[in-house]
């Protein structure tokens, strides 16, 4: 990118606003700085508009559905146009349900308990944990990881020729990676898909908050994503897509709200007619302002334009990139190699270093939170690293002592509020450690890397 174009870019997109913007952090060798927030993967910051408007609603707080008062009739209507909203961010199908979940786990998990009988799921070992675990009732093909978005392709069409083509599939795929941020051709997966009588869940958790994600456009058949990497507060997420399996499903959690009429019977024992809508697995007082705050970051991300946005996120990865580049110490890693399109989510080892000592020296002595570890991608990372398969380890611990091989990794994620000074920062300080080595001594205590202070 040349100066005039990275000029440009700065102009026309500044950092969104977002929460801890100024918040100063101490320094173990003397000092504060401003804190760089460089682990958006893991949790983004709230938009400050996220913020205010949750914030303004607050004093209007009441139930929802089944409330006669100003302020639960309020709520309530807060809450189906929060749905609406997040059925136009995604650009739903007029059929299509949206359900509001804790997060992109639990959507996945209440996609899985809706699969009808004898389906056959597949999913690449390059999968979060969220995508890869939750079906555990279903028959599962695991799918090696492709070393080329064309290879992705060709791994999907050869096992789904060879499955069952009678009974129901589906195909479980990220859309940007957790730990390289590559992007996924989600669009040729879900034609292959489709091709083959199978449907397709998109796990957007990584790409909604830095692309457009469009149900129609992808033709994916439903799409889990959490409010916690969109720049909204924890606890929510959203499961969108066809309503079918859904509505046959028995209901992922029973209880109110998700009932429509329970009636005693003769023989004491009680009947119970479930809700159709996306109510059916929403059971229980719903989480109204986790919901109101997605459609908030949903609204504010539209109104940003993610064209502007995506330009100038492309501008800190190849600040980021190049800057990692001159360190012949970095090695960056990748399936789909440097070439592949990519979010602002980068993972990399340094030789020489233990991954959680470079990390900790990253937040003690420069002020900058990145994670190490394996980012509840265990296969994946496990891959990208050359090391067993088999070996022991957890996700985001490290292994080793300071200093000692690790088999975790480290990595940097930014996104719609990063300032150029983060990244910046980011790189000189890499320079720094590979060149002059850490300025503190440090231990590992209760599985953790930190500075050592007993001296």
């Amino acid at each position: 990118m040349s100066v005039a174009t990275a000029a440009a870019v700065q102009s026309i997109c500044a950092p969104l606003p977002v929460l801890g913007r100024d918040v100063t952090v101490p320094l173990v060798t003397g000092g504060e700085v401003t804190y760089a927030a460089l682990d958006y993967a893991a949790s983004a910051p709230a938009l400050q508009r996220v913020w205010d408007d949750v914030a303004a609603y607050a004093p209007y707080y009441g139930s929802v559905h089944r409330g006669a008062g100003y302020l639960s009739q309020l709520s309530t209507d807060l809450f189906e146009n929060a749905r609406r909203t997040v059925a136009e961010f995604l650009d739903c199908r007029d059929d299509d349900q949206v359900v509001f979940t804790r997060s992109t786990t639990d959507s996945l998990n209440l996609l899985a308990a809706a699969l009808p009988a004898d389906c056959q799921v597949f999913v690449f070992e390059t999968e979060h944990h969220a995508s890869l675990l939750p079906w555990r009732d279903a028959g599962v093909t695991y799918l090696d990881a492709p070393r080329t978005a064309r290879q992705a392709v060709e791994t999907l069409e050869r096992a789904l020729a060879d499955r069952d083509p009678y009974g129901p599939a589906l195909v479980c795929v990220t859309g940007a990676s957790n730990v390289t941020g590559e992007l996924w051709p989600v669009r040729e997966l879900a034609a292959a898909a489709h091709a083959h009588g199978a449907r397709i869940v998109l796990d957007a958790a990584q790409l909604a908050p830095h692309h457009a994600v469009g149900i129609r456009d992808l033709d994916v058949d439903w799409v889990a994503f959490s409010g916690h990497k969109l720049y909204a507060p924890f606890g929510s997420g959203v499961l969108a897509g066809r309503a079918d399996w859904l509505r046959a499903a028995e209901p992922y959690l029973a209880g109110g709200g998700a009932s429509r009429k329970v009636t005693r019977r003769e023989d004491g024992g009680v009947d119970v007619e479930w809700h159709d809508s996306a109510a059916r697995h929403e059971a229980g007082s719903p989480n109204v302002i986790g919901a109101y705050s997605i459609a908030s970051a949903c609204k504010a991300l539209t109104e940003a334009g993610f064209d502007e946005l995506v330009a100038r996120e492309q501008y800190l990865i190849e600040k980021v990139r190049s800057g990692l580049a001159e360190v012949p110490e970095v090695r960056i890693l990748s399936l789909f190699g440097d070439d592949a399109p990519r979010v602002g989510v980068i993972s990399f080892v340094v030789a020489g270093w233990n991954s959680s000592h470079f990390a900790a020296a990253l937040s003690a002595e420069y002020g900058i939170g990145v994670r190490d570890g394996l980012f509840c991608a265990h296969p994946l990372v496990r891959t990208l690293l050359g090391s067993d398969p088999q070996a022991q380890g957890e996700c985001g611990a490290p292994e080793a002592a300071p200093g000692e091989k690790s088999l975790n990794a480290i990595r940097v994620s930014f996104g719609a509020g990063t300032p150029d000074e983060h990244v910046e920062r980011f790189v000189n300080a890499v320079k720094e450690l590979v060149t002059d080595g850490a300025k503190w001594n440090y231990r590992t205590e209760d599985g953790r890397c930190v500075p050592d202070t007993s001296a």
